[in-house]
């Protein structure tokens, strides 16, 4: 039997899904990945890269990378980054060669970042058929700011100051939630978790996904 070539935008699996979850800091998209990662096992988290400084009990290659500023800067100037931003002083991004691997693999590829992240990723779709196919955004929209307060002081992680600048940017961000493809109005955990599976089940449904697939 011959081999068949293969073109790049065929190196991703037919069905593999590249998710990127949006939110407000304080929004639960983390919650929300590791209860997916928990409960898909064929799923698979794209660690970014920052430049902030680590969280009690993160580590590095595990929560994120953790780059100095001129080698993030090196990597910028290199293309390495699907997409990358400067949020509240640090910089954010997703490596294109991690996303793209894991795809290849078959895996769904989870993504948790901010809504310049998002837009910057469905740029890059649009001239990237591997992405492209494989995108879906969605945006877990809080029932007010007052939730997002909430969650920010008992998270102890930033101060009162830092608290309202990013109930600042969340305002902004929440009015960016049309360009998504899904919006989850967020509620228990156990009820973003059976939504977001929801969608899963639907795009891998989709006839454009399963008519590509071979005979």
């Amino acid at each position: 039997m011959s081999k068949r070539k293969t073109s790049n935008k065929e190196e991703v699996k037919n069905d593999a899904l590249l998710l990127v979850i949006s939110a407000p800091s304080g929004g639960g998209k983390t919650t929300l990945c590791n209860q997916l990662l928990a409960a898909n096992p064929q799923a698979s988290r794209a660690i970014t890269c920052t430049t902030r400084d680590p969280r009690p009990g993160e580590k590095n290659g595990v929560d994120y990378y953790f780059l100095t500023a001129e080698d993030f800067l090196r990597r910028v100037q290199a293309g390495n980054f699907l997409e990358h931003a400067t949020v509240y002083g640090n910089s954010y991004g997703t490596l294109k060669s991690e996303v793209l691997e894991k795809l290849r693999q078959g895996k769904d590829v989870l993504l948790s970042i901010d809504v310049q992240g998002a837009a910057a990723i469905r740029s890059r779709a649009e001239q990237d058929e591997a992405l492209r196919k494989s995108l879906v955004t969605i945006f877990l929209d809080p029932a007010n700011l007052q939730v997002l307060e909430n969650r920010l002081k008992r998270r102890g992680q930033d101060s009162p100051s830092s608290i309202q600048k990013r109930l600042s940017v969340a305002r902004q961000e929440i009015a960016q939630a049309k360009h998504f493809d899904y919006i989850i109005p967020t509620g228990s955990v156990d009820e973003d978790l059976k939504r977001m599976q929801a969608i899963i089940v639907a795009e891998k449904l989709r006839a454009t996904r399963r008519s590509s697939k071979d005979p």
